[in-house]
This record gives structure tokens, C-alpha cells and sequence, in this order.
């Protein structure tokens, strides 16, 4: 006999089918191969206590301070363990508890409900002068050569926009927006470039975001989260998905003492409050993208807690996007300008891809697709 371990597999059907399980054995086991955690905060100490011995009762367990059973203090923060198979039974059985353990239930039923996407390489073309990376500079003809490249190179995507975003960064008037992307969207429409990859507008601007949907444009990129509603109706007139990215303040002021609690919790209340919005207009889900904001309003903490926990966001069942191509977030980590940043971000969007999301923003699109194709071989390798 010989035993050696493995990683939990991505595909754990596809493990148990090659041992020739069967079917409803496959089914089982499957859920048996991974242990989730959840920290739920400030619960009721009777609702503790009841989530204590139902997750007991099913083979789960939640971690509570000492001093829970005999309800010392009115509250508690616990972290809750289990497979997905016990979780979902837990889930279920909370529905009918008080204490709020209800919403815990519904909760537990969001997060388990595992939807994949494609893995996508959206590639960055800016039609200005002033975005913090040079290199993603180009104006008319240049650009479009720019874009054709990026298609060739692997782009599924490619986003174009008039407006830096970088801190500090000021807006321009619609006229001026709307007259440095004219010449490339309109090459983008004559020649026939969106039947080779799809392309999304970089702005929150009605000018800019309607031109650009009618000349073939299917994704709206706005970095205000959707706070002017009208872009998303744009969008559902058009049939177009929508990128809703989170950001503390704006450009100009995002990156003056931005502070949270809990990111990981105002920016899950963010998307919620503004997928409820997106909703109400006809806008589904599998026409949302959900974008963090890695860097819009954040410190270099918030940055990579966000990043250590972008699967949590997975739970609202919508295409994750990452965007930290060359984001001063790693030269903070490790000192470098802005041109030798491409190691760091390789290394975030590789991260990334592995915790949840599927769609990676960046300028280097060669190098993203090679990274990608070899995180993809090593995940999808099995020992013969």
C-alpha cells in the first residue's frame, strides 16, 4: 500500500468518477472534500448557542469565546466550520430558529451555491495623457493597432476610456471625453473589431457610455458603482453587462485617509444595495460584473484583504473582476516603479484568479495569457 496527499481538486467529480464511484457516491463525497469557514459577528448569545449544538448535531462545529453557555455577554463573534454537504443541511435547519439564525440560513444558501466562469483577459487601452501607467497610452490609429494586438495576444476583452481614474486624477467635460474617444470607436465599429472580442467603455458618462453602445460597445465599465441609474438602463437597452466596481469617494479625494471597519463587509453592503438598484431596472445578474475596486479608496490593507478574500464575494452568483495591473499597491509591498511592476501583478491576478474571480484587467496581456495557460495546466493536472 502507498498514501501520499493531494490538494483538494477543483473538479472533485472528476477525482471520484476515475475511481469508478458511483454516481450518488460521487454526489456525497464530492461535498466531503472541502471544509468551509465563516465568522459570523455579533450574534446574540442565544443564537450561539443553538448554532453550537445544530452545527454539532451534523458533524459541523462553530468556535465561540468561553463563557457562550452561560451567556456572560449579550454578544459573540464565532467562526463556523463545516463541509458544504453538513452546511446545507444547517442551512436548513436554521430557517425555522429565532434569534435571527433565519438570515444565517439564507446566508449559508447564497454562499454554497458554487457558479464557475470562463477565465477572461480584459486588456486596457486609454485614450488620454495622464493615466499612471504610460504604457497604456495610446491615441487613434495607435491604439487601434494597440487593440488588434491585444486581441491577437489573447484579449477576450478589451476596455477603452478617455478619463484617468488614478488618485488624484480630475475629470474632463463630456465634449472633451467623448471627442479623444470618437476616433477609436468608430474604427472600432468599421472595422468590424467586435466580432473578434468584446469591448467595454471605461466611463461613467451618458455622452460617452450611449456613443460607444451604439457603435457595438456590450460592456459598461463604471467606476462610480452605478450611481447615475440612467448608465444602467443604458445597458439593459442595449443588452449590455455591467461593471460595477466599488470606490470610496472619488478620484480626486478617494485616497485621503480612506477608513473602514470591515472592508470585506461595506463593500458586500455596496454590492448588495447596488445590485438591488440593478435588479429594479431589469438588470440581471448574469449581466453583472462585480469589480472590488482594488486601489479606489483603499489602503494597502484594505487592498489585500480584499484580495485574500475575493471568493467570499462569489456568493451574489456574478462574474468577478480584478483590476491591480501595476498599481502602486506593489511597490508599496516591494519598491518599484510603475514599469517594473509586472512580477507583482502577475502574482495578485494569479491570486485572484485562484480565489473566485474570472475576468483580469491588465496592460500586458502576452505575458497574462502565459501565466494563466500554466496556472490552468498545473490546476487541471491529476496523478496517473
Amino acid at each position: 500500500m502507498k498514501i501520499f496527499r493531494i490538494d483538494t481538486p477543483a473538479e472533485k467529480e472528476k477525482l471520484l468518477e476515475r475511481l469508478e464511484c458511483d454516481k450518488s457516491g460521487v454526489a456525497i463525497m464530492s461535498k466531503k472534500m472541502q471544509t468551509l469557514l465563516f465568522v459570523i459577528e455579533d450574534m446574540p448569545s442565544g443564537a450561539a448557542n443553538i448554532l453550537k449544538q445544530d452545527a454539532l448535531a451534523l458533524g459541523a462545529d462553530l468556535a465561540v469565546p468561553a463563557g457562550v453557555v452561560s451567556c456572560k455577554k449579550s454578544r459573540y463573534d464565532a467562526i463556523l466550520m463545516g463541509t458544504p454537504r453538513q452546511l446545507a443541511r444547517l442551512a436548513k435547519k436554521e430557517m425555522a430558529q429565532p434569534f435571527g439564525l433565519k438570515e444565517i440560513g439564507r446566508s449559508l444558501k447564497d454562499f454554497l451555491k458554487e457558479k464557475r466562469f470562463e477565465t477572461k483577459i480584459m486588456g486596457v487601452v486609454n485614450a488620454n495623457d495622464d493615466s499612471f501607467y504610460p504604457g497604456s497610452r495610446y491615441k487613434e490609429d495607435a491604439a487601434v493597432e494597440r487593440i488588434v494586438r491585444m486581441v491577437e495576444e489573447g484579449a477576450a476583452i478589451v476596455d477603452v476610456g478617455g478619463v484617468s481614474s488614478r488618485p488624484g486624477s480630475e475629470p474632463v467635460d463630456a465634449e472633451e471625453e467623448l471627442a479623444r474617444i470618437t476616433p477609436i470607436v468608430k474604427t472600432i465599429y468599421r472595422e468590424n473589431l467586435t466580432s473578434k472580442a468584446r469591448f467595454s467603455i471605461d466611463s461613467y458618462t451618458p455622452e460617452v457610455v450611449s456613443f460607444a453602445l451604439e457603435h457595438g460597445f456590450s460592456i459598461v465599465n463604471d467606476i462610480t458603482g452605478m450611481a447615475n441609474i440612467s448608465l444602467g438602463e443604458m445597458a439593459v437597452k442595449y443588452g449590455a453587462s455591467y461593471v460595477i466596481m466599488h470606490m470610496k469617494g472619488t478620484p480626486e479625494t478617494m485616497q485621503k485617509n480612506p477608513r473602514y471597519d470591515n472592508v470585506v463587509i461595506e463593500v458586500d453592503r455596496f454590492f448588495k444595495e447596488r445590485l438591488e438598484r440593478a435588479e429594479e431596472i431589469g438588470l440581471g445578474s448574469d449581466k453583472v460584473i462585480l469589480d472590488v475596486g482594488i486601489g479606489f479608496g483603499k489602503r494597502l490593507q484594505d487592498n489585500l484583504v480584499l484580495l485574500k478574500h475575493i471568493r467570499h464575494f462569489t456568493h451574489f452568483g456574478c462574474e468577478m473582476l480584478i483590476g491591480a495591473s501595476r498599481k502602486s499597491l506593489i511597490d508599496a509591498i516591494d519598491a518599484a516603479p510603475v514599469e517594473a511592476r509586472l512580477p507583482g501583478t502577475l502574482a495578485i491576478h494569479l491570486e485572484a484568479l485562484d480565489r473566485g474571480a474570472s475576468i483580469v484587467r491588465c496592460h500586458d496581456v502576452a505575458e497574462h495569457r502565459q501565466a494563466i495557460a500554466v496556472f490552468e495546466a498545473i490546476e487541471s493536472s491529476e496523478i496517473p
